[in-house]
């Protein structure tokens, strides 16, 4: 065993994430329990109330939030700068109830025509809401589909919109939109207007367990966690690769 799998029993590493990540995080929690003895307890809330509460000092050993979003911990002196590692990518994902109608994606204009088309559109407060939004500016339909908007407050799925009713259209990133049974998901955005957003972790500054923290940080990073984040819809991340950006501006 490995110094990143020494065995840590006097407690639990704790740690925030946002929503898109929560399901892989639990997945590879148990993972390295199994593997370390290392007790890892995660909350997944809303990307900007964890945000939130790392910044009001809350003492949490460890951190999981899209990149940009940690770099701006690491700028207000709330998460070590140097600890800070890319875990995975993400693309944003089309969705409808299941049975329902299912309208092409195949490409920019297709969408388009789907969201224009649609009863009710729904969208995330995270990084694929905040494209989403530019998107539709970049097209001219915000001010005409502004009624048929809904957006999911923080912390709850876009799929969950989808699977009631609420939202007959549903986009957020894949990773939170599949393995529920009562949507399908169409497929991705076509290339031209897909976002991809990176999904980084840093050790806290509150931390007491840095060590610990540091050494699970490398395991969420290593080729033994690829398959899970796979398996939940994201793609690993290398340490180089940066969010693919749209041409006309930063999503």
């Amino acid at each position: 065993m490995n110094a990143a799998m020494k065995r840590t029993t006097d407690g639990e590493i704790s740690g925030i994430s946002s929503m898109a990540t929560k399901h892989v995080l639990a997945d590879l929690a148990d993972a390295y329990r199994l593997r370390s003895g290392q007790r890892v307890a995660i909350e997944s809330v809303g990307g900007v109330d964890a945000a939130r509460r790392i910044e009001a000092g809350e003492p949490f050993d460890f951190v999981v939030l899209a990149d940009h979003a940690i770099e701006a911990l690491a700028a207000a002196g709330r998460v070590d700068p140097a600890s800070r590692i890319d875990l995975a990518r993400s693309g944003v994902a089309v969705a409808v109830k299941r049975d329902g109608r299912r309208p092409d994606i195949g490409n920019a204009a297709a969408v388009r025509d789907a969201v224009l088309a649609a009863r009710s559109v729904g969208y995330s407060t995270g990084p694929s809401g905040k494209h989403l939004a530019q998107l539709f500016q970049r097209w001219g339909i915000a001010e005409a589909i502004a009624p048929r908007l809904v957006q999911a407050p923080p912390g709850v799925p876009v799929a969950e919109l989808v699977a009631l009713g609420d939202a007959e259209l549903g986009f957020q990133q894949l990773s939170e939109l599949i393995g529920d049974a009562r949507i399908e998901v169409l497929g991705p955005l076509p290339p031209e207007i897909q976002a991809l957003t990176v999904f980084s972790a840093a050790v806290c500054c509150a931390s007491t367990r840095a060590e610990e923290a540091s050494a699970l940080l490398s395991f969420l990073a290593s080729t033994e966690a690829e398959a899970a984040k796979r398996r939940h819809g994201m793609e690993p991340a290398d340490g180089r690769a940066r969010p693919r950006r749209p041409p006309w501006g930063d999503a």
